[in-house]
């Protein structure tokens, strides 16, 4: 069983940014690959980026590459997800997700999920 709880979501303007982030409550050992996906009213949840259990392998969706940045403390299972230049469009409910196969080399598997925190850019 792993928990994963999200936190730092809010109200934001247009251009401005915002840090969110995710515990996961997994056994001390345990290293997991985790990833942000948003869900935006009235749409399908969408992969936003990923990150290996290791940290050395990042992947982020076209919409928001160059503008969000994701990392993770060296050890545990604490995830971040740094919003710059943020944009209307980025609306929507950020949820952390993880695969519970502790230190699995292939591609992961997210069979966890937070129940999300809510991000909302004004213009």
């Amino acid at each position: 069983q792993v928990q994963l709880v999200e936190s730092g979501g809010g109200l934001v303007q247009a251009g401005d940014s915002l840090r969110l982030s995710c515990a996961a409550s997994g056994r001390a050992s345990s290293r997991y690959s985790m990833g942000w996906f948003r869900q935006a009213p009235g749409k399908e949840r969408e992969f936003v980026a990923g990150i290996m259990w290791t940290g050395s392998v990042t992947s982020y969706a076209d919409s928001v590459k160059g503008r969000f940045t994701i990392s993770r403390e060296n050890t545990g299972n604490t995830m971040f997800l740094q919003m710059d230049n943020m944009k209307v469009e980025d609306t929507a409910v950020y949820y952390c997700a993880a695969d519970g196969r502790s230190r699995q080399l292939g591609a992961p598997r997210y069979d966890y999920w937070g129940q999300g925190t809510q991000v909302t850019v004004s213009s």
